[in-house]
C-alpha cells in the first residue's frame, strides 16, 4: 500500500494529474513486489532495490518515467539513501552517448568510429558498478587517438544539460556586487543557509544527505562548492558526494571513493589498482565552469588542479576570470 499523502505531495510539486496517477501506480507495484517477498520500503537496501530494477529490465518496464517516480517515492517515504542511489543512475545514464555525439560533432565520423566502435549502453537501471570498465575503454581510446587538448575540449562540456537560466540569479547577484570577493562571500552565506535548512527539514541537498558535520565543513571552508579568489582565478573544491559517510571514514581509498561524484568512474577507485584515467575529470570541470560561463557571459577557461582519481584527497578546479570581467 502506497504511503498516504504521496499523491498530494506530487501535486504540490506541480505534477499534472496524469503524472501523479502514473507515479502512484508505479509506487504501488514496487510496494506489492516487496510485500510478496515479505518486505517493505523500510526493510530494503541497494541490493534489494537492484533486484527489483533487474526485474523491471527483464520485463522491459525500466522506463525513465518509472524510475523517476520510484525515486520520488523513496524520497517521500524517508529513504534518502535509496533516492540518491536511483537519482545517480538516472542523472548519469545519458552522458556517454552525449560524449559520442560531441566527438562526432567536433572531430567527425572517423574519430567517432575509432573511439566508440563496439559501444553499447547497458539498459537503464544497470548498477553503476558496471560502467567504469566501459568508461575506461572509451577514455583510453580517446587518449590514444586525440591530443590532450582535443580530449579536454570534448569532455569539458555541459553533459548534464543544465539550462543556463538556472544560473541567472547568480549572474544578477554578481552584477550588483561591489567585487568578486563580496559576491563569493555572499554565495557562501546563501549556500550555508540552504544546507542548514535542508538539515533542519531532513531534506536531501541535490544527491547529498546533509549532516551537521557537512554543514560545519562548508561553514569553515568557502572553497567548498562556492570558491575563493586567488589573483585572477577562482579556486573551487567539490563537496564530497557522500558526506554522511565520508566525514566518518578513515580508510584513504574509501574516502576517495566516497568523495567522487562521477558514477561512471567512482567504483573503479575501490575495485582495483587502476582507476579510470583522470582525463575524464574534464567532464566535471565542464560542470564546474557552467555557472561562470553564465555569470561572465562568455566561455571561461577551467583547469583541473587535483582529483581523487589521481590519488588526491579532493577534486579542485581553477576558473580563470576573463579579461575585463574582474570586479
Amino acid at each position: 500500500m502506497v504511503k498516504e499523502g504521496f499523491d498530494e505531495h506530487l501535486r504540490n510539486k506541480s505534477s499534472d494529474e496524469k503524472t501523479v496517477q502514473k507515479a502512484v501506480s508505479y509506487a504501488e507495484e514496487l510496494e506489492d513486489h516487496l510485500a510478496s517477498l515479505g518486505m517493505g520500503i523500510e526493510d530494503i537496501d541497494e541490493k534489494a532495490l537492484d533486484q527489483y530494477v533487474h526485474h523491471l529490465i527483464d520485463q522491459r518496464e525500466n522506463s525513465p518515467e518509472r524510475l523517476v517516480a520510484m525515486a520520488r517515492y523513496l524520497a517521500y517515504y524517508g529513504r534518502p539513501d535509496l533516492f540518491i542511489y536511483l537519482a545517480t543512475i538516472l542523472n548519469s545514464y545519458g552522458i556517454l552517448p552525449l560524449v559520442e555525439k560531441r566527438v562526432l560533432d567536433l572531430l567527425g565520423e572517423d574519430k567517432r568510429e575509432v573511439i566508440f566502435h563496439g559501444f553499447e549502453m547497458p539498459p537503464l537501471g544497470t548498477p553503476m558498478e558496471a560502467f567504469p570498465a566501459l568508461t575506461r575503454r572509451i577514455v583510453s581510446r580517446m587518449e590514444g587517438e586525440l591530443t590532450p587538448e582535443q580530449c579536454k575540449e570534448v569532455l569539458t562540456y555541459n553533459y548534464h544539460e543544465i539550462p543556463r537560466r538556472t544560473f541567472e540569479g547568480k549572474k544578477e547577484r554578481y552584477l550588483v556586487a561591489e567585487s568578486l570577493d563580496e559576491f563569493l562571500a555572499g554565495e557562501h552565506r546563501l549556500l550555508v543557509e540552504e544546507l542548514t535548512e535542508c538539515l533542519r527539514a531532513g531534506k536531501v541537498w541535490y544527491e547529498q544527505e546533509v549532516t551537521q558535520k557537512f554543514v560545519d565543513q562548508v561553514i569553515d571552508d568557502q572553497s567548498l562548492q562556492t570558491g575563493v579568489r586567488k589573483g585572477d582565478r577562482i579556486i573551487i573544491r567539490k563537496v564530497p558526494f557522500d558526506p554522511k559517510r565520508y566525514y566518518e571514514e578513515k580508510d584513504p581509498v574509501m574516502r576517495r571513493y566516497l568523495y567522487c561524484h562521477c558514477p561512471l568512474v567512482r567504483s573503479s577507485i575501490k575495485n582495483g589498482k587502476h582507476p579510470v584515467s583522470s582525463t575524464f575529470c574534464h567532464c566535471s570541470a565542464g560542470f564546474t565552469k557552467l555557472p561562470w560561463d553564465v555569470i561572465f557571459d562568455e566561455d571561461v577557461k577551467v583547469e583541473v588542479l587535483e582529483t581523487v582519481l589521481d590519488g588526491g584527497e579532493s577534486c579542485v578546479f581553477s576558473v580563470l576570470v576573463p579579461a575585463g570581467k574582474m570586479k
